[in-house]
């Protein structure tokens, strides 16, 4: 569902739960010349919290590494990118999606990757 929603905005699809020893992206897409990483959090009901709610410090520091495996694997370092967070609320008369963009940034936890990267790098 979430990359359908993608998918009719404009998304193309790079890889959907790509993995590695530092982390799992949910989704990783193309938007004209960026790399769009999108984490997707879904939730029944918001008796446990938003869906927003579980991308933890924890959670975005392991993004940030698995995002920079995945750029060097696929030498895509010189490519503009994000990290979107697309929330779905499952709700009794369907879902409710919400598309947060740029949800991860270097100042936010001080997360840095170190030298090297290009400068436009959020982190």
């Amino acid at each position: 569902m979430a990359a359908a929603y993608l998918e009719c905005r404009g998304y193309a699809i790079l890889s959907r739960n790509w993995r590695s020893r530092r982390g799992e992206l949910d989704l990783v897409c193309s938007r004209k010349e960026e790399i769009v990483f999108v984490e997707v959090k879904t939730r029944e009901e918001t008796d446990f919290g938003l869906p927003g709610d579980a991308l933890t410090a924890k959670k975005r520091r392991r993004l940030l590494q698995a995002a920079s495996l995945y750029l060097s694997r696929n030498d895509l370092w010189a490519r503009p990118c994000r990290f979107d967070l697309l929330s779905v609320s499952l709700q009794e008369r369907g879902c409710v999606i919400q598309h947060d963009r740029d949800v991860i940034s270097h100042s936010e936890d001080g997360t840095a990757l170190g030298g090297g990267h290009a400068n436009w790098q959020p982190w």
